[in-house]
This record gives C-alpha cells, sequence and structure tokens, in this order.
C-alpha cells in the first residue's frame, strides 16, 4: 500500500470503517473492493493494539458462509484482480443499492434484549412469555430490525412497520423472510458442530440492475454474531454465555475504563485471549478449511 491511500492495481481508497477500509477503481467499475483490518472495536472506539489475524479470519469466515447459504450474495464472480498483499483479508464485491435497515435476528434471551425484557418482558417490542431467563431459547427466532444510522451515531431499534415506511412493504417482508431464512439455516449448520448461534445481523441490498435481493457486507462472522459453544451451554456454568468474539475486549475494557477520554491500551493477555477465541470459532466451524 502506498502512501497516497492506494493499492496494487490502481485501487484508491474511500472509506474507512471501524474495521473495515474501502477502495475503488476507474479500471473496476461496479465493483468495490472491501478489506478487513486487524483493528477491534468496543463503546464505539476502536482499540490499541488490533487483534492479530483478525481481517483474515473475518476474511475467511464471511466466505465460508457464503459458500454454505443458498441466497445470492455480493461477492464478484472474478475475483482475480484482488492485490496479491490483499488478497487473505479482501473480498471483491459488486456495488449494490443497499438497504438502510440492519437485519438482526435474536434466537436467544441474552445483551440489550435480557435488559429489555427485564423491563417489559419483551424485545425491541415484541412481547415474549413470561419466565424468561438470561440466556433462555427463545420460542422462536425474532426478527428486530434497526435503522443503520449516520457514521458516528448509534443504529436505532425500530419495529417492522417502522422498516415498511422507510423502504416499502415488500422490501421490508423480503429481508425479514430472508434473515430468518439464513439464521434458521446457519443455526442447524452451527449445532451439528457444537456452536450455538444466539444472535445475528445481517445486511442486504439489492442489485442495481435486476433488483435481486442479494447479501452483503460480512456474514455470519465473530463481529456480527453471537455464538457460544453448546457443551457449555448445557452444563449451565457460570461460562455458558461465553461467546467466541471480542467480549473479552469488553469486559476488560467495562472493569479499567470509565467511558470518557481515549481507552486504555489493551494488555497483551487480553489481545492473545481474544486472538485465540476467533481462531477457535472458525476451527470448530469450518474444521480449518
Amino acid at each position: 500500500m502506498s502512501g497516497d491511500g492506494t493499492v496494487d492495481d490502481g485501487w484508491e481508497h474511500v472509506y474507512s470503517g471501524k474495521v473495515r477500509d474501502l477502495y475503488r477503481s476507474p479500471e473496476h467499475p461496479g465493483l468495490v473492493l472491501m478489506v478487513a483490518s486487524d483493528r477491534v472495536s468496543a463503546f464505539d472506539h476502536v482499540l490499541e493494539p488490533g487483534i492479530p489475524g483478525k481481517g483474515e479470519l473475518l476474511t475467511r469466515l464471511s466466505r465460508w458462509w457464503f459458500a454454505h447459504l443458498d441466497l445470492p450474495n455480493h461477492l464478484a464472480a472474478d475475483e482475480s484482480s484482488i492485490p496479491e498483499e490483499l488478497a487473505d483479508r479482501a473480498m471483491l464485491a459488486r456495488t449494490l443499492d443497499m438497504y438502510p435497515i440492519e437485519c438482526v435476528v435474536r434466537g436467544y434471551l441474552v445483551g440489550s434484549g435480557w435488559a429489555e425484557y427485564r423491563q417489559s418482558q419483551s424485545v425491541c417490542g415484541i412481547p415474549l412469555p413470561a419466565g424468561l431467563g438470561e440466556g433462555d431459547r427463545l420460542p422462536e427466532p425474532i426478527y428486530t430490525p434497526a435503522f443503520k444510522a449516520p457514521m458516528g451515531e448509534h443504529d436505532e431499534n425500530i419495529t417492522f412497520d417502522r422498516s415498511v415506511e422507510l423502504v416499502g412493504l415488500d422490501a421490508a417482508t423480503a429481508l425479514r423472510d430472508a434473515s430468518l431464512a439464513i439464521f434458521a439455516a446457519a443455526s442447524a449448520i452451527a449445532e451439528e458442530r457444537g456452536v450455538i448461534l444466539a444472535d445475528t445481523k445481517f445486511e442486504f441490498g439489492a442489485d442495481p440492475e435486476t433488483g435481486e435481493l442479494t447479501l452483503a457486507d460480512e456474514v455470519l462472522t465473530s463481529d456480527s454474531s453471537r455464538y457460544w459453544d453448546a457443551e457449555l451451554y448445557a452444563a449451565g456454568g457460570a461460562d455458558r454465555l461465553s461467546s467466541f468474539d471480542k467480549q473479552i475486549v469488553r469486559d476488560w475494557l467495562a472493569a479499567n475504563w470509565d467511558k470518557t477520554g481515549t481507552p486504555p491500551t489493551l494488555p497483551h493477555e487480553i489481545v492473545e485471549q481474544t486472538a485465540a477465541r476467533y481462531r477457535e470459532l472458525i476451527e470448530r466451524l469450518t474444521g480449518g478449511v
């Protein structure tokens, strides 16, 4: 990568999120190069240092899931123009008309859903049965969309009716149905490998030429999903809800930072433990493929 923000073959940097960097090239119209970095974020801050190998692991896992899901995705048919220096952590994607909705599916009562349930016996306004506990499996997975806020702002949980107002009934219904179908299929695949998919979020776009609903961005990675060890969950111990993601980072920050000013540097052991959790998940799911 050069100092002016370009990479080999003329790809020019156009955007950076908390984890991903996007590049475009006039030689490849209609395509965008998505590069997953090793950056790690928590509580709306990018932290130092990053997690070694994280970008490669996220890319490998997304590619694996794309290959196992029966739904059109954004990967370009020919990815031979990906620069060699980025091959392990980049995806060449077709440009889509992205929907402004984050499609969240929850199969278990945990996180912000658990916090809301304790107050209102509902999650994102969806009523649930009484007597559920933290981490309990829901009677059936629920779809809880969010409006994707502008960069630097928090996403806003919305109702299905609000999503209809944003994108229309046909698109909102297609987003919901596709999200629930993918979650069901992925959950079954994960359970075969001793892993529980507790919740996840998807992003979709429409093909600009055909209008076809297309799965985009990352999919079912440690950054977009909550996975648990099925054996630990069944045992019911204190660590039954330990997830294969950056929860170790969140927990350490919560105990060592008051969320004001610049976050502290992550200790080496926290970085290593987090990297190990990312690696373990991909090994469990893919068998090292």
